[in-house]
């Protein structure tokens, strides 16, 4: 038996990280904050093919998000990309400051995001062909991710912007509709298949349910972390039956001010749920680390082809094989 006790919840104390600029020790692993018990939490992200994150507005979903790019942005083994459904340019909004490190990004158009997703997908295919010629393997991490193949981190924020159903009969919400539509097929097949070549995919959005994030692709998301909610159906939605079981770690009991910037989520090591404390990023660290790591950003597509340049087989001169001279 373990017993612990604190001096002051480390859920109600603000805490704030300073990135340090240094490539992670550890590729693919998120440090989130620490615990009730003031304990650490780190969560592998190997092998996992998407994410969801959930919660109320202000209470810390693209500030956790910005502090994982920061952490990463110092490996040239990571490249971003980012869809926010909340502004309409790149010098808008929370990632502004970061899209310096990003490789592309797109904001609440939905056929711009529609050409993005579908560049992605091309991506994956292409990955998928080219794999076991690179790398030697047919999972890319049975490797790790590198340079050459970096591991790609797709952010999609206020992801209901991008697969709401739009319901009209006119000209204009027809299209809509189809674009979100198939927004929701693109993005089920980077989190269904892009796991083994190295495509991680990182869905926001205040409440996960079916009409914000298809149950298609949040179901197969098996990483999910939840801030306050508002009503025992959104915590479900974004933590499964289970938490109706866990009250203490219910999101909905997170709405108090104190708990901006704490979540709630399922317990890697042990039964049950944990709630975390999140570190807060100041913007002007954010922009530090990105003007400082910009130079490291590339297009995952370049990589690959520039890779199979490098790769290819010399061909053999073989005398028998030359042209007789007349």
């Amino acid at each position: 038996m373990l017993i612990r006790g604190v001096r002051l919840d480390p859920l109600i104390t603000p805490t704030r990280r300073v990135p340090t600029g240094r490539a992670p020790a550890r590729l693919a692993a998120w440090d989130l904050g620490v615990d009730e018990y003031g304990q650490s939490v780190e969560v592998s992200l190997s092998q996992v093919p998407g994410v969801t994150v959930a919660g109320l507005p202000g209470f810390g979903k693209t500030s956790l998000i910005n502090g994982l790019v920061c952490d990463w942005a110092p490996s040239p083994a990571m490249q971003f990309v980012a869809f926010d459904g909340k502004v309409s340019a790149a010098y808008q909004g929370d990632y502004a400051d970061l899209v310096k490190r990003m490789f592309a990004f797109v904001g609440d158009d939905l056929e711009e995001a529609n050409a993005l997703f579908q560049r992605l997908v091309d991506l994956r295919e292409t990955r998928h062909t080219a794999v076991k010629a690179q790398l030697g393997v047919t999972d890319m991490w049975a490797v790790g991710p590198s340079p050459a193949w970096p591991l790609v981190v797709v952010i999609i924020d206020e992801a209901h912007t991008y697969f709401r159903d739009h319901r009209g009969s006119d000209p204009k919400t027809k299209k809509l509709a189809a674009l979100a539509a198939e927004n929701a097929r693109l993005v089920e097949d980077l989190v269904k298949k892009g796991r083994s070549v190295g495509i991680l995919t990182v869905l926001a959005t205040q409440k996960p349910t079916g009409d914000a994030i298809p149950t298609f692709i949040r179901d197969i998301c098996p990483v999910g972390l939840s801030f306050a909610q508002k009503t025992a159906e959104s915590a479900v939605a974004a933590l499964g039956e289970d938490i109706r079981n866990w009250d203490d770690a219910n999101p909905i009991n997170l709405q108090d001010p104190a708990y901006v910037g704490v979540a709630s989520m399922s317990h890697q090591s042990r039964p049950g749920f944990a709630r975390i404390r999140t570190p807060y990023v100041t913007d002007a660290d954010s922009a530090r680390i990105a003007e400082t790591t910009a130079h490291l950003t590339r297009d995952p597509m370049e990589l690959l082809r520039t890779h199979s340049r490098l790769t290819r087989p010399k061909t053999v001169d073989h005398p028998g094989d030359r042209p007789k001279a007349a």
